[in-house]
């Protein structure tokens, strides 16, 4: 990924897991107000992480056609994984602000998590089908080179800042 590229990218991470930040620590504590905030903050990432992909795809008419809906269909994919994670994030959150993580929990917690991790990665070898489909091997190669490293930037700065069990 170009130094660019990864600098934005970088940003719109940051941006999305402080969003995802408040809700690991506070969890229980959910309004209106916060919601539609959060409703916000996350189409605009949608809408910054297409642009990327747009800006680097370099796709023709014809391979934009065929793509754009492999894309939605897999960012559709990825959402229902992103809630699966983040209502593990908000059991775990409550465990953890309460000191009532007991062996139990944290055994169907780990669980889901690795669940959660098998279904991405069937997802991702089902989107990777799909993109050799739609487009040609190497562009489809960028595509799911790109798709990796967002996941990748999100999932590092999810582990940093959230806390060890205890």
């Amino acid at each position: 990924m170009k130094p660019v590229m990864r600098s934005v990218v970088v940003t719109l991470v940051m941006a999305g897991s402080a969003a995802w930040l408040p809700l690991a620590k506070a969890a229980e504590k959910t309004t209106d107000k916060p919601a539609n905030n959060m409703e916000i903050i996350h189409e605009k990432l949608k809408a910054d992480k297409k642009l990327i992909v747009a800006q680097y795809m370099e796709l023709t008419e014809s391979e934009a056609k065929r793509f754009w809906p492999v894309y939605d269909d897999y960012q559709k994919d990825l959402q229902k994984l992103n809630e699966r994670l983040l209502n593990l994030l908000r059991s775990y959150a409550a465990d953890y602000r309460n000191n009532s993580l007991t062996d139990e929990k944290a055994q169907t917690l780990l669980n889901e998590w690795i669940a959660i991790e098998q279904d991405e990665a069937k997802q991702r070898r089902a989107n990777a089908s799909r993109a050799v489909k739609a487009l040609p091997a190497i562009k489809a190669a960028r595509y799911l080179q790109i798709e990796n490293e967002y996941r990748m930037l999100i999932k590092y700065d999810l582990a940093a800042t959230v806390p060890l069990a205890k």
